[in-house]
């Protein structure tokens, strides 16, 4: 009685979240099917048909069909049984998020009483039902391949192309977690929130058309599920150590063979709490990363050096460094995922979820490599608290509510306190002669927080065998604080401003009129604003399963207000001018627009054969802007000088995609699948920024809709698992055009003085050829995997020198095409058991296992990384007393870190 009491409370809660603020992507799946005669073909209705060791279980109808929805997902034993026939189970059923794993029993009158056939799923049972183009991967693929994070296992899928969904530009993804949507809506190309690979049950890429369910996204979603804690206890202790093993210490200074580069520690444990009713799942994992990039500090922040004068014996060069070699592209990582699940009833499952990310890292600079001191670093800390209940009512329905808070904290600065005494006077900041910093500091100090509450539900009905009835509602609530500043002089323009006086003992000049100062918003060197953005969205679908043929129709409705105001006259934005006899030459603040997009969503699959499968679909896809283009330059002021001034603009609207895509799959053998999928995308309202110029005759940015791009393309997967080897290959070709790389490039060109573009050109991403492989062999005790990657290049632009007569041409950017990469990883592990319940794993992980010097950035005159034309004019310029001209060209960061060896402990039980 109490337990009933328990559900309708937390049902009449869900109801009243629903009321006031409704409604994600789900997170488990369905099995369906039919029971037949073996000899007769008959359906057999009355038929029971359970999941082994769970709950879940249906009876056949008259027509022999059944189905289980609100499956979590992972591999089961489906078993099927009759009175009068011999019971039939299916093995290793795998039942994926979002999907429908197919299963046909056939059952034969029983001859030896209590015998159970065993069988195996087909392959089209698990692709019946996909539509568009998506990719299951499951926590046991994670585990015995050479990927260290979630983006390894996402660059591998096909369509996915240098970070890029299927020729999107980078932001036009998104990232969920168990449904719920962790974009970093900022910068929008990255999630906030860190999951370790450990944590993942089932990870869902789609490069294709996706349903209606999903939004937020042009080019791609991915959807990782997160693990629950086991009926039995078990954890995992691990250890890994990792340093790099090349030839190339010419050009990756300061590794040595014996050092340890790169630690690794994760520490995961499970298990009940109350027996069937509530359960606990923990990993943490710390990294502290040298990684391959040395600086050598020869030269202390505050070294004052000056090579300006025409003759050498004038030169100043004081180096106080201790020559040490300094990791510049170093980093710290901690995350910690907590997870508590409690099941009172069969049909009543809460989770609570805490995450906590904290790290800081740092890039590399050529620049900077002398002086590595001086470099500012990154910090990010998260905190994700969430609250999820999935309710069943009955066989046919069931709803969940997700409730989840984000807390992101992002800093890009030397010190943390910009008013820091730390600082130093701007004098010592000085590359010219050498071509690299001799002394100073980074000046920049930028620090955002980003919290976010959202409240998510949705409700599926199986109204019959036939349709799946699928509605929710998604409402954010954005709470965004931006603080850049740049760190002047207080003493700045004062005619003591560059006094000084000589430290005979260093050698070096001290300039002491020095005293850190910041601007606030009001000012050119300030961008201090609070701003509060809201979402919402709902979706209506209907997937429809008949024998042979899916299909997927819905339809989606978006709503992105800016909450904000903007300026009704462009040419005067912040009302710098005045005009009080022209009213109409000021500008006034109204509210933004709130932004709607009402997206129709199309897909469909029909069966051949037993063995293949054609599907296509059609969708639109709207995306808001990242909020930076909404707010930037959030005082509107302009600045004196031309093309100096880009400002956000609150009255945007979404950006669009059109997709079709069309598909086959084929199961070549038992155990073997090919797919392949054409698509074309045309890409409108693509963030761009125009030219505004103000009545005193200023030109500067503003954010506006107006890029274009479209994207043609084919995708092979090809899977074969046969006993304990499994393989698979997924290539890719794809064409990319547009008009602009990214927003700002018509705007610099038209500040460089070069003529717009008037076509379409290749994409700095336009891959034509990208292959991804992956193989493995092993049993329970052991396990070797290789994978591999090869990538035709990517587009550059090829700039003629200054001599050349070429300069007089009018050259498109990406008119080039830099060198192939390839690249083989490995991983492989053994266990030792130590006892019935602990055994200890030995593993190897080599990353670019032929140490291959990928370039990752060429040269623009000569198309080829560390390889330059030096003129007669570049070697005069070139004034230094420690290096050469050719110290500036060998960049260590344009080819990709060398051979990587990792070693690992991990105790399991």
């Amino acid at each position: 009685m109490k337990k009933q009491k328990l559900a309708t409370l937390v049902l009449f809660l869900c109801c009243l979240t629903f009321i006031s603020a409704p409604l994600s992507a789900a997170t488990t799946g369905k099995i369906a099917g039919k029971v037949i005669d073996k000899e007769t073909g008959e359906p057999l209705p009355g038929a029971n048909v359970t999941i082994l060791d769970t709950r879940y279980g249906a009876a056949t109808d008259v027509d022999g069909d059944f189905y289980i929805i609100n499956v979590p997902p992972g591999r089961y034993s489906v078993k099927a049984t009759m009175m009068g026939y011999g019971a039939v189970e299916m093995a290793d059923v795998l039942v994926s998020i979002n999907s429908t794993a197919n299963l046909r029993f056939e059952m034969s009158p029983e001859v030896i009483e209590g015998e159970t056939v065993t069988v195996t799923a087909s392959l089209i049972s698990y692709k019946k039902d996909q539509t568009s183009s998506v990719r299951h991967v499951s926590s046991e693929q994670i585990e015995i391949l050479p990927l260290e994070n979630l983006g390894d296992v996402i660059s591998m899928q096909a369509g996915v192309v240098e970070g890029h969904f299927r020729g999107g530009r980078l932001g036009e993804v998104s990232y969920m977690i168990d449904g719920v949507p962790v974009d970093d809506s900022f910068g929008g190309t990255s999630s906030t929130v860190t999951i370790e690979n450990d944590v993942v049950k089932d990870l869902e890429v789609i490069t294709g058309t996706f349903n209606a369910e999903y939004g937020r996204a042009m080019s791609g979603i991915v959807n990782a599920v997160t693990k629950d804690g086991g009926e039995g206890y078990h954890g995992r202790i691990y250890g890994q150590l990792g340093n790099y093993f090349t030839t190339n210490t010419d050009l990756f200074v300061g590794l040595k063979a014996a050092d340890v580069r790169n630690q690794d520690y994760r520490l995961q444990l499970e298990g009940p709490i109350l027996r069937n009713t509530l359960s606990f799942f923990v990993n943490y994992r710390y990294q502290n990363n040298k990684n391959h990039l040395n600086g050598m500090r020869r030269f202390l922040v505050t070294d004052y050096s000056n090579y300006s004068s025409d003759n050498p014996a004038e030169w100043l060069d004081t180096q106080n460094g201790d020559s040490a070699y300094v990791a510049m592209n170093s980093g710290t990582y901690n995350s910690f995922f907590g997870k508590l699940t409690y099941s009172p009833i069969p049909d009543l499952k809460i989770s609570g979820i805490f995450t906590h990310d904290n790290d800081e890292w740092g890039g590399y600079s050529h620049t900077w490599k002398y002086n590595p001191d001086g470099r500012a670093r990154n910090y990010k800390t998260n905190n994700m608290y969430a609250l999820y209940i999935n309710h069943g009512l009955g066989a046919n329905f069931f709803h969940e509510i997700k409730l989840t808070y984000v807390d992101n904290y992002n800093g890009d600065y030397l010190f943390e306190n910009p008013l820091d005494p730390r600082y130093i006077h701007d004098r010592y900041a000085n590359s010219s002669g050498p071509g690299f910093m001799t002394g100073g500091q980074e000046k920049g100090h930028s620090v955002r927080t980003q919290k976010d509450l959202t409240v998510k539900y949705d409700a599926t009905w199986q109204v019959s065998k036939n349709h799946s009835l699928k509605a929710g509602a998604l409402y954010i609530d954005h709470k965004l604080s931006n603080e850049y500043h740049t760190i002047l002089n207080r003493y700045r323009q004062q005619e003591n401003e560059y006094d000084y006086k000589i430290d005979e003992e260093l050698n070096t000049y001290i300039f002491y009129n020095y005293a850190p100062e910041i601007l606030g918003d009001s000012t050119l060197y300030g961008e201090v604003y609070d701003v509060n953005p809201r979402e919402f969205s709902g979706y209506l679908q209907d997937k429809m399963e008949f024998d042979e043929m899916v299909i997927n129709l819905g339809v989606r409705y978006d709503m992105f207000d800016p909450n904000t105001k903007y300026p009704s006259n462009l040419r005067n934005p912040a009302n710098q001018l005045r005009f009080p006899d022209n009213p109409e030459r000021m500008s006034n603040y109204p509210n933004a627009d709130a932004k709607v997009q009402l997206s129709p969503r199309f897909g469909l699959s029909y069966q051949l054969s037993g063995a293949a499968l054609l599907h296509f679909s059609y969708g639109h896809f709207f995306q808001a802007p990242p909020m930076y283009a909404f707010y930037q330059n959030h005082s509107l002021l302009v600045a004196p000088t031309d093309y100096a001034t880009q400002t956000g603009n609150p009255q945007l609207e979404a950006q669009k995609t059109v997709q079709y895509e069309v598909g086959l799959w084929q199961e070549i053998v038992k155990g073997m699948g090919l797919e392949v999928n054409l698509f074309y995308r045309d890409i409108y309202d693509l963030l761009s920024m125009k030219v505004v110029s103000t009545y005193n005759q200023i030109e500067y940015g503003v954010y506006t809709n107006k890029d274009y791009g479209n994207v043609k393309g084919l995708e092979v997967k090809y899977d074969v698992r046969y006993s304990n080897f499994n393989a698979f290959i997924n290539y890719t070709l794809q064409y990319t055009r547009g008009n602009a790389d990214n927003p700002t490039q018509t705007f610099t060109r038209a500040g460089d003085s070069r003529d717009p573009i008037a076509r379409l050109i290749p994409m700095s991403w336009d891959q034509r050829h990208t292959v991804a492989l992956g193989l493995n062999y092993g049993t329970k005790k052991w396990s070797t995997s290789l994978t591999g990657y090869y990538d035709d290049g990517t587009p550059y632009t090829w700039a003629p020198i200054a001599e050349s007569r070429l300069t007089r041409v009018n050259l498109y950017p990406n008119n080039a095409k830099k060198p192939a990469k390839y690249r083989l990883d490995f991983y492989g592990f053994y266990d030792f058991d130590l006892s019935q319940r602990f055994k200890l794993r030995a593993s190897l992980y080599i990353e670019n296992l032929l140490d291959r010097q990928n370039e990752l950035f060429v040269n623009g005159n000569t198309g080829r990384a560390n390889e330059a034309i030096v003129r007669d004019v570049d070697l005069a310029n070139h004034r230094s007393l420690f290096n050469d001209y050719l110290d500036r060209v060998v960049n260590p960061a344009a080819i990709e870190a060398p051979r990587f060896v990792k070693l690992g402990l991990a105790l399991i039980f």
